[in-house]
């Protein structure tokens, strides 16, 4: 195949409805974890303290992070909603809890010029990984 046959696939295939798609996707969120610390006193438990960042309008997929999760907002709104629980729009200075056994369906953040901020506070197991995606 030659280098025209190369570049005429590659947009061919770019312009599918698929690839539109996947490059319009919202963004997703990004963590910087702070501190990640094995807790003496409870075995196979680790606290991770970690700063998120939610550029506008993300919209993080369902997902789970099969730990005990505090998420006090910092800055703007959040839209954070786990299955079968009521949608929570949190404000700044407002703190939230998922369970290990909760699916978070959704973080959003509603604004369309401004990212949010928060601080994540999580107890999980020693080497599980922090958020795992799941199909609803």
């Amino acid at each position: 195949m030659n280098i025209n046959h190369t570049l005429v696939a590659i947009v061919l295939i770019a312009s599918l409805p698929g690839a539109a798609a996947a490059q319009s996707a919202p963004p997703r969120s990004v963590g910087k974890d702070l501190m990640m610390k094995d807790l003496t006193g409870l075995a196979g438990k680790q606290a991770v303290v970690r700063a998120n960042e939610y550029p506008p309008g993300t919209s993080n997929p369902p997902h789970r992070h099969n730990a005990h999760v505090f998420l006090h907002l910092l800055e703007r709104q959040l839209l954070v909603p786990v299955k079968g629980g009521q949608p929570v729009t949190m404000k700044p200075g407002d703190t939230y809890y998922e369970s290990p056994a909760d699916i978070h369906v959704v973080s959003r953040n509603p604004s369309a010029s401004v990212t949010a901020k928060a601080l994540v506070f999580m107890v999980k197991d020693i080497g599980a990984p922090a958020t795992t995606l799941v199909t609803q």
